[in-house]
């Protein structure tokens, strides 16, 4: 991920539709009948009594702990449109692994094949690891989403462009705190290390807060000249400041009940005099670079962490202490937004992304995508594909 978050192939509103609509629900297994009463209790189904955890196979890997399972315990997998997952994990033998390196001559010749071929594969050549916390006290976790915003700037301010997004200023240093987005707001000499510095301006600076926290975009930028170009801006780095949910911030003081998105907006939209007052509470500021957007990268969003595009509805964020980058990953979620049971790859983090159990969904771009992003928080459980070779 793309620095943030912080803090949510396919076309920018197709794309969340089609993770919808390509999604299957997760199987219910009816409850059994009651057993009848007797002194001798009834033997154990064989059908639904889990084999014991061979301990020597349990793989402990940095934050998580690791258990291997039968493939028939992943919802549904028989059914997962998997040529979509299959151009997302060719993206990431661009810039492989050396676990799954050796892998990627098979998946690039398996990319003509179909569905059958392709999860024939995966079974004789990947184990599944069921994810659980390194105590293995839990298996589930939680899962929510992220994108790409799509914005209107102008290359000079005016006519009410007037919130400047900025490159990476001289001076700054990894690691250590520069002016925070209160000082650079209200000091002469934050604003003077800035001067020059604005690589575009918005109109609301909420929406700049947005960019900043999902840690790309793509604007349509109106130039000195009247010319307009679609552009990329993506993350360069930070103000070494904290980050602070502004949502957290509202649900503490009593403001509102939703701290979605959707619910702040609606909040500003009856308080417009608390703008600033809301920003500050974030005082993490992101800095971004420019990049060209040909009509190919188009179809991709931008670089994860593993330093490959990322793949809506394919691509996730997680914390790489617990899965590697470049691993695909079975996912299952159930929820008020969504139904998921897809194979996906781990090709981005994110600062608020920590532990086993945890994962950011990348849903593509646009007002859509914002929108499910803005809303998606619901339950998660992961299995990583690990080849049978490796340990």
């Amino acid at each position: 991920m793309l620095a943030r978050r912080w803090l949510c192939l396919m076309l920018a509103a197709a794309a969340v539709v089609a993770v919808v609509g390509c999604s299957s629900s997760v199987p219910l297994t009816p409850a059994p009948p009651p057993q009848a009463k007797t002194d001798v209790p009834a033997p154990p189904d064989p059908a639904v009594v889990a084999p014991p955890v061979d301990a020597a196979a349990v793989l402990l890997r940095g934050k998580s702990r690791w258990v291997p399972v039968p493939w028939s315990e992943l919802p549904g997998f028989e059914h997962d449109e998997l040529f979509e997952a299959w151009n997302a994990w060719l993206k990431s033998c661009e810039r492989p692994g050396p676990v799954f390196a050796p892998l990627c001559p098979e998946l690039r010749r398996l990319s003509i094949g179909d569905a059958s071929e392709q999860r024939a594969w995966l079974q004789s050549r990947l184990q599944p690891y069921r994810v659980e916390t390194l105590d293995g006290g839990a298996s589930s976790g939680l899962l929510t989403a992220y994108f790409e915003p799509e914005l209107v700037a102008r290359r000079l301010p005016g006519d009410g462009f007037d919130s400047p997004l900025y490159k990476l200023p001289v001076g700054i240093v990894a690691g250590q705190p520069w002016f925070s987005r209160r000082e650079i707001d209200t000091l002469p000499n934050a604003q003077a290390a800035l001067r020059g510095q604005a690589l575009l301006y918005l109109v609301d600076p909420v929406d700049a807060l947005l960019l900043q926290i999902q840690g790309s975009g793509r604007i349509r930028v109106t130039e000195p000249d009247g010319q307009t170009q679609l552009v990329r801006l993506a993350f360069a780095g930070h103000n070494g400041q904290p980050y602070q949910s502004v949502g957290r911030w509202l649900l503490e003081r009593g403001e509102l009940r939703d701290a979605s998105w959707p619910g702040i907006r609606a909040w500003l939209a009856q308080h417009p005099q608390r703008v600033q007052e809301l920003l500050w509470q974030n005082p993490r500021v992101v800095f971004f670079r420019e990049e060209a957007l040909s009509d190919f990268d188009a179809g991709f969003g931008p670089r994860g962490a593993q330093g490959v595009p990322l793949t809506p509805g394919r691509s996730i964020a997680v914390d790489p202490g617990s899965i590697p980058y470049g691993s695909p990953v079975w996912l299952a979620s159930e929820g008020a937004s969504v139904s998921l049971n897809r194979l996906v790859l781990a090709q981005d983090t994110g600062t608020a992304i920590t532990g086993a159990l945890r994962a950011d969904y990348f849903v593509g771009w646009g007002a859509q995508a914002g929108e499910l992003a803005g809303r998606l928080k619901q339950p998660l459980q992961l299995w990583v594909l690990w080849p049978k070779s490796a340990r």
